[in-house]
């Protein structure tokens, strides 16, 4: 009797612990310290959504509205996965976006789940009449006052293959960092892919928002994630941030899960990345 309500009692502490763990929103906030940041974008907040994968948090996303609010970005980028393809439901993505661009601009580039749901033109109509800037393989200029920074977008490579057993065809990705990497100023880049790190830093990057990797799903504590997508067992980018060269990259564990329903020991995240001019 008494194994018996030892193992009742775990189960509902990990009942109760999973509930905890996929539903309560952490803010990862950070500082991002350059001398190449135009003086006028000092103080500059950039808030990242990545991988919602249509998951709700409250009633029309009032959970999740409220945190980003609170952090009064400047500008709200998401780097893809805002719907899942086994369980499409772009009303619930929609419901977050349709309020959160009256909390600032948003810029917006795809996932792997956009290009192999087979409905990315509805999604990207309905993103666009809801005033979001699209930026697949595309690049835009912000500016303030007489000084500017380019944000860079990519689209994700799967919608050059049909599955994961098709690897990744970088083809495109290649070809427009080769075209970016002479832009002069601060460059931003948008994309899916936190694997493709190498490639961003070889073509002259400053800093990345990524994705992808939902954390490693599960979270072991010293080591970090178990897994994750194009990366496969204790995948090296998960989480936080990567340096090379002057090349710096944040990568979200995201909000939402997909193919596996639980994230242990990593709870759904918004990043906030504020931009310090450096002396």
């Amino acid at each position: 009797m008494k194994i018996l309500v030892v193992i009742i009692l775990f189960v509902i502490a990990f009942f109760l612990f999973s509930i905890w763990q996929n539903n309560s929103i952490v803010i990862s906030n950070y500082n991002y310290e350059s001398s190449e940041i135009p003086s006028k974008f000092n103080d500059f907040n950039i808030v990242q959504i990545s991988d919602l994968h249509n998951k709700n948090f409250g009633e029309e996303q009032s959970k999740l509205l409220e945190k980003v609010k609170s952090l009064s970005p400047d500008i709200i980028v998401v780097t893809g996965d805002l719907i899942d393809r086994r369980k499409y439901n772009l009303d619930v993505a929609m419901s977050f976006i349709n309020k959160a661009v009256e909390i600032a601009p948003i810029y917006y580039v795809s996932g792997n789940h956009e290009a192999w749901s087979g409905k990315y033109s509805e999604i990207k109509e309905r993103l666009i009449e809801a005033g979001v800037n699209i930026i697949d393989d595309a690049n835009v200029e912000i500016k303030r006052g007489d000084e500017r920074i380019q944000l860079l977008g990519l689209s994700d490579p799967a919608f050059l293959t049909s599955n994961y057993i098709d690897g990744t065809d970088t083809s495109s990705i290649e070809r427009n960092l080769s075209n970016w990497s002479e832009i002069e100023g601060f460059k931003i880049l948008l994309s899916h892919r936190p694997e493709l790190f190498d490639l961003y830093s070889r073509n002259n990057i400053n800093l990345v928002f990524s994705g992808h990797a939902h954390g490693g799903q599960i979270r072991i504590p010293f080591i970090g994630g178990l897994i994750a997508p194009n990366q496969g067992f204790f995948p090296k980018y998960t989480s936080e941030s990567y340096n090379s060269d002057k090349t710096t990259m944040f990568v979200s564990r995201g909000l939402g899960d997909s193919l596996f329903p639980l994230r242990v020991f990593n709870r759904p995240e918004i990043i906030s990345v504020t931009l310090k001019v450096s002396k």
